[in-house]
């Protein structure tokens, strides 16, 4: 009761407070809300996104989870409470899509982020199981990252799922080492990629190396390449001498070979995907004025913006 008024609190609990399952939870309520006189609709889950607690508010409705967030907003009642960490179980589920071998199915659909593809050809392309396919399917398609288009699964939001991944890639997931070699960076990436070509060691060039021959307002005075095998063998065979400071070559032996999908040739150089190159920049030190740059210059112009909201 406010000020001798009544109000009927309806609350719609949800396991899951993921966007898909919100949207449901709003239509029992837009059903529910006019039958009942001085109604406000809440919306309870374990954790609720930030996708998810967008979809309330616009919707006019109360939301709170067990994590101790909340917002209630009705006649002169105002109560909010919010930026409580998530609950650990979300979090695991979070991490799961950008574990090394899910995220080779994300890098198939943000190489190609306008394509519809159906779950046995997805799954070929990233080489991976059928069930790992459905299962990163049903997540994007969870939290709206994703839509269905009948038997096929298309990408809704690419501009939130790359910089969501990017804030989750941590730094350091590949193995790097820094060199100094005789000669500038230019001439050390040649050495390094003739060589490869040479001994059939797959190769590619990737943060500031990759995204400067893209992006030519991003500049860099190191090389950086993706070496397959055989990294200290390469740096040994061009005398490069490991250093802790004044690196002017860096060689990265990929975590996972989910990072040479979409490798292609620019001007005669191999370089990685614009999706590896953007969270390569973001989980190194020194990269994140590099990656909102390549973002804003090189990604956004060339994908279809977001739908439905909560892009970058």
């Amino acid at each position: 009761s406010v000020e001798g008024q009544t109000y009927t609190l309806i609350l719609a609990v949800k396991s899951s407070g993921e966007p898909r399952q919100v949207r449901a939870m709003i239509h029992f309520l837009g059903e529910c809300l006019p039958l009942v006189e001085q109604g406000y609709g809440i919306i309870a889950a374990p954790y609720l996104s930030e996708d998810s607690v967008r979809l309330c508010r616009e919707s006019g409705l109360g939301h709170l989870d067990l994590s101790g967030n909340c917002f209630l907003n009705f006649d002169r009642v105002f109560i909010e409470r919010k930026l409580f960490p998530n609950a650990s179980k979300e979090k695991r589920r979070l991490r799961s899509l950008y574990s090394p071998r899910a995220s080779r199915v994300l890098r198939v659909l943000l190489t190609e982020p306008g394509r519809a593809w159906m779950i046995k050809d997805l799954a070929s392309q990233a080489r991976v199981s059928l069930g790992m396919a459905f299962k990163v399917k049903e997540r994007l398609l969870d939290l709206e990252y994703a839509a269905g288009e009948g038997k096929k699964v298309r990408l809704a939001r690419p501009l939130a799922l790359l910089t969501e991944w990017g804030r989750h890639y941590p730094s350091g997931i590949s193995r790097a080492v820094d060199y100094f070699g005789y000669g500038n960076y230019s001439d050390l990436e040649k050495q390094v990629l003739e060589l490869c070509r040479e001994r059939g060691i797959p190769h590619a060039l990737t943060l500031f190396s990759g995204a400067g021959r893209l992006v030519p307002a991003i500049r860099f005075h190191r090389g950086f390449v993706y070496v397959g095998k055989e990294l200290d063998s390469v740096a040994e065979r061009l005398a490069f001498k490991p250093v802790p400071a004044g690196a002017n070559i860096t060689l990265l032996e990929p975590y996972d070979e989910g990072v040479w999908y979409g490798v292609r040739d620019v001007g005669g150089t191999a370089v990685v995907s614009d999706a590896q190159l953007y969270l390569d920049l973001t989980g190194f030190p020194e990269g994140q004025d590099a990656a909102r740059t390549f973002l804003e210059t090189r990604i956004r112009p060339g994908w279809k913006p977001d739908a439905g909201g909560g892009g970058p």
